[in-house]
């Protein structure tokens, strides 16, 4: 099983990974992917450099270059979950594996931007204003390979909405994972 996650700047998608590697997944991230390529080409790993890297491996390589990068490295028979989703041609890519499950985490605007100040990474130091500005360039685009984080959400076989606690995305999750594996 494959699960992917997708879901607007700050939704909890790097903590719902980490909780599903804790249950024995193996975790991937689209965005560590990005920022190790960032660090190797020694460019600062911005929020505008990462989307700009991600769109640009997409042109060049075609829409599922990132997350087939990363599938190549989930052994035969291991659950992984990879993180980050955020373009089109990643979700199609991934569908071509009949274990692949999309899962969307929601969270309201202010939360999120709220979490994101509390993560006290210097990437996420932004304004109200420039979080909004993000989520918008992130949000929608025609092209498969550059990031429509409004169709991926469309896209998911599940949602998770995370206004909560971790307590209760964890439960959130357990229930999911219970779901998805009782479907397969």
């Amino acid at each position: 099983m494959i699960i992917g996650i997708t879901g607007m700047l700050g939704a909890g998608k790097g903590v719902s990974a980490e909780y599903l590697a804790s249950k024995g997944l193996l975790h991937y991230s689209i965005r560590n992917f990005l920022a190790s390529e960032l660090n190797r080409r020694g460019i600062p790993a911005s929020r505008s450099a990462l989307i700009d890297l991600g769109n640009e491996l997409r042109a060049v390589f075609g829409p599922g270059y990132i997350v087939g990068k990363l599938q190549k490295g989930i052994p035969d028979n291991r659950d992984a979950v990879i993180e980050s989703i955020r373009a089109v041609g990643e979700i199609e890519s991934l569908r071509q594996n009949p274990d692949f499950q999309l899962v969307a985490v929601t969270t309201d605007a202010r939360i999120r931007y709220e979490r994101l100040r509390q993560r006290n990474q210097e990437i996420d130091q932004i304004s109200f204003e420039e979080f909004l500005g993000y989520q918008k360039r992130e949000s929608v685009s025609g092209n498969p390979g550059e990031q429509n984080l409004l169709r991926c959400l469309e896209m998911a076989d599940y949602t998770i909405t995370n206004n909560g606690d971790l307590s209760t995305l964890h439960h959130a999750w357990d229930d999911l994972l219970s779901t998805i594996k009782k479907a397969s």
